[in-house]
């Protein structure tokens, strides 16, 4: 039966979790045991030893072996006991499974990026099956991040030019949060995601119809799909608002200022290139943070998205 959670803790939905969980409330409950036996003593010292008269010299106190020994010997048993808890859990963690789901992920400004072996390609939103391990192998392609699901009780920095793994095995179906919890900019708060767990036989149909996404749409109805599951609207707005890139609105055939001093025309060919490679036109009044798609989007994705930005110059009937 899944737990509903504590004040602490959301739901546990891992192997791991329970782990995790009892190291936590453990050192939760010494620490208040602790305080509450510190204050008390403070309460009952406090009134034992007040001023009740004149002022005068106290007794010259001699130091207590046994005391300096309980107050040594307490502390480093508890404190043992939390390391080789601690250890236990975190060799689970670091020991990745020989077999289960391998996914690729790739965290860059501001989205997740998975990539599965059978060849689906995903943004911020992937699914794993319920009761089989899965590892994650994940990197960078700009600056730090980190890569945490509460409910998994999984966190792990995310390095660009090295790579990083971490493994679970949920224990649930549903709909878990992901986050980045490791400050990469101005749109941080924005690169959050959902984590799909299915069942067994809901994975084999999921990971069988995305890897044939778009496939049979038309291609402006498939961009205006992509536009949100691969993040374009956390840049590039519909309606003329400037957020961190230049709006689609009217963008379509317009002469554009670059950096560099030339100017290029928003057509087919541009937009290919700033998806593939985004450093190679700068538009002027805009910093070069998009990442690039390259390995992402296959061929009719791209037209799809290009057959979607010139329709949105043709609706606006600019």
């Amino acid at each position: 039966m899944e737990n509903e959670g504590t004040v602490w803790l959301p739901p546990a939905n891992s192997t791991i979790a329970e782990d995790v969980d009892g190291l936590f409330y453990w050192i939760l409950d010494t620490s208040i045991i602790i305080f509450a036996i510190v204050i008390l003593l403070m309460a009952v010292f406090t009134w034992r030893y007040r001023r009740r008269g004149k002022d005068t010299l106290t007794p010259a106190k001699d130091h207590n072996n046994f005391l300096e020994a309980l107050w040594t010997i307490i502390p480093t048993g508890l404190i043992m006991v939390a390391f080789f808890w601690g250890f236990s859990g975190y060799m689970k963690m670091r020991v990745m499974p020989l077999e289960g789901t391998e996914i690729k992920v790739t965290g860059q400004k501001w989205f997740w990026s998975y990539q599965y072996e059978e060849g689906a390609n995903l943004t911020n939103d992937f699914a794993v099956p319920v009761n089989k391990p899965v590892t994650l192998t994940m990197s960078s392609a700009d600056v730090i991040h980190s890569f945490y699901v509460p409910n998994f009780r999984i966190k792990m920095d995310v390095l660009p030019n090295r790579y990083t793994k971490v493994w679970f095995e949920p224990t649930h179906e549903g709909v878990f949060d992901v986050f980045c919890t490791e400050y990469c900019g101005q749109a941080h708060s924005e690169m959050v995601g959902k984590v799909h767990v299915l069942s067994e036989e809901n994975y084999a149909a999921w990971i069988d119809s995305v890897s044939r996404f778009g496939e049979d749409l038309p291609p402006a109805e498939l961009g205006e799909i992509l536009y949100v599951k691969k993040a374009c609207v956390t840049c590039h707005s519909l309606d003329g608002s400037i957020v961190q890139g230049p709006s689609f609105l009217g963008a379509w055939e317009r002469d554009i200022q670059l950096t560099d001093g030339t100017t290029a025309i928003m057509d087919e060919n541009y937009l290919r290139e700033s998806i593939i490679n985004p450093r190679a036109k700068i538009h002027v009044g805009y910093q070069p943070v998009m990442p690039t798609y390259q390995g992402q989007l296959k061929d009719y994705e791209l037209d799809g998205l290009i057959a979607f930005i010139k329709q949105v110059k043709q609706q606006t009937g600019q």
